[in-house]
């Protein structure tokens, strides 16, 4: 029954990102070609109708969203990544630890749309690789409190602190007594850092300092068609709702995939 329960909150997740993923290749029209006049409503030849210049919404909706996915996969992978190494190391040697800490603090003040203008506005040629570079900065600093915080209870027991005594090096506590311990943190971190990072790409592309018209992405078309909501709500709601679903599918997905540690019930005999 908890398996069952597992894969029908994992399910969702699945289809979304493969659906994110094959979608230029399923795309029943052309993207940049108009095929209905501007903000037309749904029809036969556009299941979604049209966008402001007559294109297609279905087509966009479903080449829009793998650059999408693959940028907060790849942001929430590195985040999760630095974040537990960070956070283990630090836990080990508590002098690193409090300097993490510190910088983390600082980072922690920066504003995240600041931060996302900063970054990619003074990157060469900008585009994707600085919007994930800026979410990526954004979010290690939440990210090492969290699992410096886990780490550190790990760090005080007593077989980590007997393969200290023992000889081994940092790295080998790192990645052995310490990380293989911090799984349900970690996967749980990971869909949090996946929200964000959702919500950090999305925020970049409707402020135009990610991907750029014509290019197909979801945050863009909302940006793009917010005009004529009244006339194609579909061409705003459609890719919003795209974010959302898929933003909570894959936390919901992470949770379902991390270990229980909870106690569990004793049946009175």
């Amino acid at each position: 029954m908890t398996t069952t329960r597992s894969l029908l909150r994992i399910l969702p997740a699945l289809l979304l990102v493969a659906l994110a993923l094959c979608g230029p290749w399923i795309a029943p029209q052309a993207i940049d070609t108009p095929v209905t006049a501007p903000y037309a409503e749904p029809g036969a030849g556009a299941a979604l109708g049209g966008d402001q210049l007559g294109r297609d919404v279905l087509s966009r909706l479903l080449a829009g969203g793998r650059e999408l996915v693959v940028s907060s996969l790849l942001v929430a992978v590195l985040v999760t990544a630095v974040a537990a190494v960070l956070g283990a190391v630090g836990a080990l040697r508590p002098a690193v630890g409090r300097i993490v800490e510190r910088a983390a603090d600082v980072l922690m003040l920066l504003p995240a749309v600041l931060g996302i203008l900063l970054v990619t506005l003074s990157w060469p040629g900008g585009g994707r690789l600085a919007v994930i570079a800026a979410a990526v900065a954004l979010g290690v600093p939440y990210a090492v409190r969290l699992a410096a915080g886990a780490a550190a209870p790990v760090a005080a027991t007593g077989y980590v602190e007997a393969a200290a005594a023992g000889g081994e090096r940092l790295w080998y506590l790192v990645w052995r007594e310490i990380l293989p311990n911090l799984r349900a943190t970690l996967l749980a971190l990971f869909g949090l850092r996946f929200v964000a990072a959702v919500y950090l790409v999305a925020t970049a592309g409707f402020l135009q300092v990610g991907p750029q018209p014509p290019a197909a992405d979801w945050a863009l078309m909302i940006r793009e068609n917010s005009a004529g909501i009244l006339l194609n709500p579909w061409a705003v709601v459609a890719p919003s709702a795209a974010i959302g679903l898929l933003a909570l599918s894959v936390n919901l997905a992470a949770a379902a995939l991390a270990p229980q540690t909870g106690r569990k019930a004793v049946p009175v005999l």
